[in-house]
């Protein structure tokens, strides 16, 4: 736990540095508790354990110190359903909670679907990624970091 002025609680001092060395264009993934995270950060990302927390009350913590990138499309993106999930009618509430957080936080563009494959092909180029408590389906997130304007640095 961190305990400083202004810094969310739920940040631990692992995610506050991974965030804090992330460039433009750099990307996080949290991932939910059937992601398959350490396999994935053989290849390369930072593991950072976030065990117990849900996704939407980091995400909310996360985005008052991320800026997310306003130069892509959508700079938050969730795995897409397999088709036999699709078939089914599967839901994913989690997704709407996400959708909220972010358009909270300024982010007015919607939710990025990347297929399931391409998802982990991505996630193992991303700079860390967040092994959460999250047990919703589908709830794994990738966020692209931004940049701060000069302004705002001081």
């Amino acid at each position: 736990m961190v305990v400083l002025k202004g810094v969310p609680a739920l940040l631990s001092p692992e995610l506050l540095y991974a965030l804090a060395r992330m460039g433009h264009g750099d990307e996080i993934v949290f991932a939910d508790v059937n992601f398959p995270t350490s396999s994935i950060c053989r290849c390369g990302p930072e593991e950072i354990r976030a065990d117990g927390l849900g996704t939407p009350p980091l995400l909310e913590a996360v985005l008052k110190v991320l800026p997310l990138d306003t130069y892509v499309e959508s700079p938050a993106a969730v795995m897409e359903l397999v088709p036999s999930d699709r078939k089914t009618g599967l839901q994913t509430p989690v997704w709407r909670s996400y959708q909220s957080i972010l358009f909270e936080a300024g982010c007015m563009s919607t939710l990025a679907r990347i297929e399931r494959f391409e998802f982990y092909a991505r996630a193992k180029k991303a700079f860390a990624v967040v092994a959460t408590g999250e047990t919703a389906l589908y709830g794994n997130l990738i966020l692209t970091k931004g940049v701060l304007a000069p302004e705002a640095l001081f």
